[in-house]
């Protein structure tokens, strides 16, 4: 029997250690003590709070229930600066001791960071409670917006949708989560998002620009154009949505729209240099479409200033800065088509003064040249000849020759003259050498541009 007791004894005694240290360490114990000592400062106002609070950390730096107190008290008065001392050396006491709430001091920790802009311990914080606990909403959003800030984008997403599932009508992060899909370029996903956080916050001008932004990556050209002609005197988004709606009216061929939203985005007082230059960039080509050739050299020269080597701008100039100083090349390059056969007919009595000249057909190409056979008759000599004026500044080659060389097969002409205001490669050149085609490059044409009115003695026939 003695044996008996001798035995029962230390399993029971072992036993009721195994109990008691399961009560005090388990989860609900821990939530049991926390309130406890919550309901020691329950009672008392902030300021008996602060007295007690400093009275007992004055005693013992490192009082959980002291630090506790001070730090929601801080908190709640928003004195940022001194909340966050209390929380970070509550992280350091609350390490290794199972009574302390892991994730209530880093969250509070990291929000506190946060309002701080101490976005770096900010997300230190919140990392470690999100471990702890993935179903917060107030964790899940912040993280998420933290992401965001550091361009990790997919991770933003995640974390994002688990906050809407706990509040599906929070507005900040509908915006954030909208903003993360359009940067992973998910725009049908990012718009529904944007639309839902426009309607919740009205103001909220850019996510109604990004919500713009996804409609144009989705080829939706007319709900964008809407967006951006009501974002165009915004004096933030302005110059980019003037930006984005006068490019959406030059690709649908509204020059006249187009010149009116870039100039609308430019007199904003502020905005990016990038923007600024892109605007007068566009206006200049809108202008030329419009044969505005000043007014396009001017912002070009303007932009060279602002930007220099922008883009094409360069070749741009020396190519305008030209058709600017000359009309008969302005209309020989840009002018619409019954103005440019106007021209070429003229052109054909230069090469023969004094001659007799019948037009006998005239053919378009695509307003990329024109073919112009005529019937020439000097006085020593009679023949079919046919012209080729093309329009370009650029090099022209063998192929384009090759072209010509079976219009004249098929015209019956005696001879060919092909003319460009650019020049002619060397397979062009070798192979007309043994043919009966002259080629007529950018200098010798600009002699007879310069001249054309005042040389003109031959007579012209019309067909």
């Amino acid at each position: 029997m003695g044996i008996y007791f001798a035995i029962l004894i230390p399993v029971i005694f072992v036993s009721l250690v195994i109990l008691i240290g399961g009560s005090v360490f388990s989860p609900k114990n821990k939530k049991q003590k926390a309130k406890s000592r919550k309901k020691r400062f329950h009672d008392k106002d902030h300021a008996q709070i602060l007295k007690e609070a400093n009275r007992r950390l004055a005693q013992n730096p490192k009082d959980p229930d002291a630090l506790i107190a001070l730090g929601e008290v801080y908190y709640t008065e928003q004195a940022w600066d001194k909340a966050f001392k209390i929380y970070e050396n509550l992280l350091d006491v609350s390490a290794g001791n199972p009574e302390l709430d892991e994730f209530e001091i880093n969250r509070a920790y990291g929000m506190v960071a946060l309002k701080l802009n101490r976005l770096e311990e900010a997300y230190k914080g919140l990392a470690v409670a999100h471990a702890v606990r993935q179903d917060d909403f107030e964790t899940n959003f912040n993280l998420g917006y933290l992401e965001f800030q550091r361009r990790q984008y997919e991770k933003a997403v995640l974390l994002l949708k688990v906050a809407l599932r706990v509040n599906p009508e929070h507005a900040m992060a509908l915006r954030y989560l909208g903003h993360s899909y359009f940067k992973t370029k998910s725009y049908r996903e990012a718009m529904g998002c944007l639309k839902h956080a426009v309607d919740l916050q009205p103001d909220d001008k850019e996510s109604l620009f990004a919500m713009g932004e996804c409609y144009y990556e989705l080829n939706q050209a007319d709900q964008a154009q809407r967006i951006f002609t009501h974002l165009r005197t915004d004096p933030q988004l302005g110059p980019s949505a003037a930006l984005f709606a006068g490019t959406l009216h030059l690709n649908q061929r509204q020059v006249q729209k187009a010149i009116m939203d870039f100039e609308i985005g430019l007199r904003h007082p502020d905005m990016k240099v990038e923007v600024l230059v892109e605007l007068k960039y566009r206006l200049a080509a809108a202008y030329l479409k419009e044969q505005e050739i000043s007014k396009a050299v001017t912002l070009l020269n303007e932009i060279q200033q602002l930007y220099p080597n922008y883009k094409d701008v360069i070749s741009q100039l020396n190519k305008y800065r030209e058709l600017n100083s000359n009309r008969n090349l302005q209309t020989y390059l840009m002018s619409p088509a019954s103005d440019f056969i106007t021209l070429c007919r003229k052109i054909t009595l230069s090469f023969f003064p004094k001659a007799k000249i019948k037009i006998v057909d005239i053919a378009v190409e695509k307003n990329d040249w024109a073919d112009i056979l005529a019937e020439v008759e000097t006085s020593r000599w009679s023949d079919l000849v046919l012209f080729r004026m093309i329009r370009s500044t650029g090099t022209v080659g063998e192929l384009a020759l090759r072209d010509f060389h079976g219009r004249i097969k098929d015209t019956k002409a005696g001879k060919g003259y092909c003319v460009t205001a650019g020049t002619y490669s060397d397979e062009a050149k070798k192979f007309v050498e043994a043919r009966l085609i002259d080629l007529i490059e950018k200098e010798k044409l600009m002699n007879f541009l310069n001249t054309i009115d005042s040389r003109q003695k031959g007579v012209l026939i019309d067909e």
